[in-house]
């Protein structure tokens, strides 16, 4: 039965239509069982050697996050490289911008043929791994985050949760961690947390509008075991808007 509290309501909704690369920043998303919709369809490579971008490990990638994307109406992805246009991906001239601003050739891929435009007949690349369905985070864990390191920038960029959810910080945790297992409702959809989102150099990579800080991983190592928010399974599909309310199952 639903509990009749709310915890807090969601104030931000992203979804990420190409791995490791900008995400967009939404009003609604549809949750499926195993995904979002539009969510991770694309990866970017090392046209030389067909690795995918891993910006927590190599510093060659290190730019990749301040590449944006998006999904057009027609759900055909979009890229911009700091100062450029938005352009069609994967394509010639895509690919050309970001070979050009990364410094060494590289190339969009759809992880399935399905995810392209239609026409579409290039390479593929392998996807990477997928722990859950949904990341969240909450407010009240950037709070804590923020009173450890306050020179930080506690942006939830950083995380790249997929929801955000608003509540009232509390003294010393980081609420969402404690809940692994119990089942959360936000609108219509039904979540259960299945496992701590453990933390990875991609946090402290600088992104448009903040610089790259160490201390942002150093302070997780130390205060909350390397985790920070919550992965999610999907116990009921549903739509989800900014500002519905999130309550314990």
């Amino acid at each position: 039965m639903q509990t009749r509290t709310a915890l807090g309501s969601v104030t931000e909704l992203w979804r990420y239509p190409a791995s490791s690369l900008a995400g967009e920043r939404l009003d609604a998303i549809l949750v499926g069982s195993e995904s979002i919709d539009g969510d991770r369809l694309f990866g970017l490579v090392d046209a030389s050697d067909n690795e995918i971008a891993r910006p927590d490990r190599e510093a060659k990638w290190h730019k990749v996050p301040r590449i944006r994307t998006r999904l057009s109406p027609a759900r055909e992805l979009e890229i911009a490289v700091p100062d450029g246009d938005w352009l069609a991906a994967p394509g010639i001239e895509s690919d050309r911008a970001v070979s050009a601003y990364l410094g060494f050739e590289a190339s969009i891929r759809p992880f399935r043929r399905e995810n392209a435009a239609s026409g579409y007949s290039g390479p593929l690349t392998a996807e990477r791994y997928r722990k859950a369905p949904i990341h969240l985070l909450t407010t009240a864990s950037l709070a804590r985050l923020k009173a450890l390191h306050p020179e930080g920038a506690t942006d939830p960029r950083r995380f790249r949760p997929n929801i955000v959810v608003d509540m009232a910080a509390i003294e010393g945790s980081f609420p969402e961690t404690e809940w692994i297992g119990r089942k959360l409702a936000i609108g219509d959809l039904l979540l259960t947390i299945s496992e701590p989102c453990r933390r990875c150099g991609f946090t402290i990579i600088a992104q448009d509008g903040f610089d790259n800080d160490p201390a942002i991983l150093r302070n997780l190592v130390r205060h909350n075991a390397h985790n920070f928010g919550v992965y999610c399974t999907v116990d009921r599909p549903a739509s989800m808007e900014i500002g519905d309310m999130m309550r314990f199952r």
